[in-house]
């Protein structure tokens, strides 16, 4: 992967696309796992929150062998990123390079579940606007990994960002992804740079309406929740 142009496209829109990250077979055997309870702690219906429609399961520990590797490997090129943006915003807080010392921070304060998950879409499902943050401690970027292949296993169902601004009305991206493609996106605030310095706009992620067929998705969260 090219953490260079990842990173600049990152710091560009709050987002960037990972072509290819899975192969066909790798997202055929995340898609399976959904059936098999034993992999998870929780499962929410997301009409039963006001959260949309569709529903997804949060993984239990230990993670499947692909879920943990992946949260392992992509942390460190994106805690640089997300140190540099804490040194833009004039922030002290930093975040340490590897993930089990950051998930160590998580569980010395109470956050304790495991965040990964994965989540189900069928015709007429679709996933409100909404931030990831599960506690005090939360790390600001977030990858999420499209299993299932558009227009052969479904239609509709774009991956969706929004960015506020102060004073200023919503940005929205619609972001085309591919099957074994991964997004990385801002969780809660991204700082972008401005004529009077720089400020922090507000990001949320969404999925809209499926018409058609079933959606699977593995998201990776690097924070655990309380």
């Amino acid at each position: 992967m090219n953490w260079e142009t990842i990173k600049s496209d990152i710091d560009l829109a709050g987002f960037a696309v990972i072509s290819g990250m899975l192969t066909a077979s790798q997202c055929a055997a995340l898609t399976k796992l959904y059936d098999d309870d034993s992999h998870f702690r929780a499962r929410v219906v997301m009409a039963r929150h006001g959260y949309g429609k569709g529903e997804y399961k949060y993984f239990s520990y230990p993670l499947p062998p692909l879920v943990k590797e992946l949260r392992t490997a992509l942390y460190p090129p994106l805690a640089a990123i997300a140190n540099d943006w804490m040194e833009k915003i004039r922030s002290d807080l930093r975040y340490p390079p590897a993930h089990a010392a950051f998930l160590k921070r998580c569980h010395d304060a109470g956050q304790t579940r495991p965040t990964p998950l994965l989540l189900r879409y069928a015709a007429d499902d679709y996933n409100c606007l909404h931030q990831d943050l599960y506690g005090a401690h939360v790390f600001p970027l977030q990858a999420a990994f499209l299993l299932s292949e558009p227009g052969r296993d479904f239609a509709g169902g774009e991956f969706v960002l929004t960015e506020q601004r102060p004073r200023r009305q919503s940005r929205v991206e619609v972001v085309p992804l591919r099957q074994g493609d991964a997004v990385v996106f801002a969780v809660n605030d991204r700082p972008v740079h401005g004529t009077r310095g720089t400020y922090r706009a507000k990001m949320r992620h969404g999925v809209s309406r499926l018409h058609r067929g079933r959606r699977h998705t593995l998201g990776i969260i690097f924070h655990d929740a309380k």
